[in-house]
């Protein structure tokens, strides 16, 4: 006997719809899947028996094939077993079950036949309603992220049985879930942070631009505090990026309560990742941490401590905002637009400069250490500002100066300068203009010319930086709400490259 329904998978950050076709006839005692299944999908075969015999349905004894079209695209995880055992249900009783064919199913079987999350289920709803699958059943635990798909008709069950008695029910009673939402982060504000009023600035002309930002300075200095920061002056993502970011963290399992992620990510890995979980790939073409900051802030500290590869890695999507996985049978095009924060001491020891105790490094170990960050890499970050050790003074005084809330003011403004400025173009935030964009919102004063010319041939600035420094100084304008680069803005913008430019010397 013949069956089919749908479920779903994930390959990158899109969803793919599935269609689930089983054949079950007499014969001796054999199940076999095909459509190119990874091991988690072969393995559905022991759970789905099991969940079947201690559901009260029977033993599955016979020839089953199961085949999970199209054929030609790997499947991975363990969503389908909820709609193969479905269909075996269908032909171990032989008789139908109204709405099989036209719904979409979703879970894990416990062998016990209960039904466990799974990942990736907000990419997959929205691929289905797409496709014209408007029915979606899924496990208890992934309602609220499949109600965030509003042109969706979710239904949850706690089991298989639950599952047949839904489909075999005259009328539906869905137990629909309202949409959840994002949990508040722990408050952190820049007060917390005493003096660096240089490198504050820096952090809000980063947040309204989105601009790249390297922090260096001696240990404990305060560059993590102020990285950590950044969030606290971004503002809310818009509904179509959070519903953007929501896919991509359900994508990775990171979705614990199903809740849309409403506020820009902030991601701080371990030096010691690798270059794949950086950028991403492995099977089924996983996000990384580059992905994962989609829309936000990915920080890396002690950005010399990095492998060259994973940071070489992050070359091309600080260009245009995605990460190019290619494999034999196909290439992934993963979301990556964000803003990148490093940090990272000037030397081994870390004092180079400081006043609080003298650098026991040589000039080679100086070269070396900075040399580890690659000239093509820190040329595709904008502002680059030292950060200070305090003195006593700075840490016993009791100013704490402006808040988190009063400087997101500003962020907004300059953001919605932007907004309107870009609402027909492909770019959103200024770090993304193209150069067309920059010649036409980058429009200097002959003085501001003048400045600019100076700044190239005395800090031999490439093509890239030239333009990086006209991006900076149209948000410094726009954050001074004028529609003109002036001078002083283009000073700004061109000190924080000098004193990059001068540090790494």
């Amino acid at each position: 006997m013949l069956t089919s329904t749908y479920s779903g998978a994930v390959s990158g950050v899109e969803g793919l719809v599935i269609r689930v076709e089983v054949d079950f006839g007499t014969g001796m005692t054999s199940f076999r899947m095909v459509g190119l299944p990874d091991a988690a999908v072969r393995e559905a075969q022991v759970r789905v028996r099991s969940a079947l015999a201690n559901s009260g349905f029977g033993k599955c004894e016979g020839t089953t094939t199961v085949n999970l079209a199209p054929a030609d695209v790997k499947k991975q995880g363990s969503g389908f077993d909820l709609a193969v055992a479905l269909c075996l249900v269908v032909a171990l009783e032989q008789s139908p079950l109204g709405r099989l064919e036209d719904t979409l199913f979703l879970g894990e079987l416990a062998l016990n036949g209960d039904l466990r999350r799974v990942r990736g289920v907000l990419p997959i709803v929205s691929q289905a309603v797409q496709e014209g699958v408007s029915r979606i059943v899924v496990p208890e635990d992934n309602v609220a992220e499949a109600c965030l798909v509003k042109a969706a008709e979710v239904y949850s069950v706690a089991s298989l049985r639950d599952a047949v008695e839904f489909l075999s029910a005259e009328e539906l009673h869905p137990k629909k879930a309202t949409r959840g939402r994002s949990r508040p982060s722990v408050a952190l504000d820049l007060t917390d942070v005493k003096g660096q009023r240089h490198a504050k600035r820096a952090l809000e002309v980063a947040a309204a631009g989105g601009h790249n930002l390297l922090l260096s300075g001696p240990p404990g200095a305060g560059k993590s505090l102020l990285a950590m920061r950044l969030p606290s002056i971004l503002p809310p993502l818009l509904p179509a990026e959070a519903l953007e970011v929501t896919k991509i963290h359900s994508v990775a399992g990171l979705l614990d309560d199903g809740a849309l992620v409403e506020a820009p990510p902030f991601r701080s890995p371990h030096h010691t990742l690798s270059t794949a979980s950086m950028v991403g790939g492995g099977r089924g073409f996983m996000p990384g941490e580059a992905s994962l900051a989609h829309r936000g802030v990915l920080f890396l500290d002690e950005l010399p401590e990095f492998s060259r590869s994973a940071l070489e890695s992050l070359r091309q999507p600080l260009e245009d905002g995605r990460v190019r996985i290619r494999r034999v049978e196909r290439v992934a095009l993963l979301p990556a637009r964000f803003t990148l924060v490093a940090a990272m001491n000037p030397c081994p020891c870390g004092y180079r400069d400081a006043a609080v105790r003298p650098c026991q490094c040589t000039p080679g170990m100086v070269r070396r250490y900075q040399a580890r960050i690659s000239g093509p890499l820190l040329d595709r970050i904008d502002l680059r500002v030292p950060v200070r050790a305090l003195s006593s003074d700075d840490l016993l005084r009791r100013g704490t100066g402006e808040s988190s809330d009063d400087v997101r003011r500003r962020v907004v403004r300059a953001r919605r300068a932007q907004e309107r400025r870009f609402r027909r173009g492909r770019a959103k935030l200024n770090a993304a203009m193209t150069p067309q964009q920059i010649t036409r919102y980058c429009v200097l004063e002959p003085s501001g010319e003048a400045i600019l010319k100076q700044a190239v041939d005395r800090l031999g600035l490439s093509a890239r930086a030239f333009h990086r420094i006209l991006k900076v100084s149209r948000t410094i304008a726009d954050l001074a709400e004028t529609e003109t680069i002036e001078s002083a803005h283009l000073q700004e913008a061109v000190a924080y490259r000098e004193s990059g430019e001068s540090g790494a010397s």
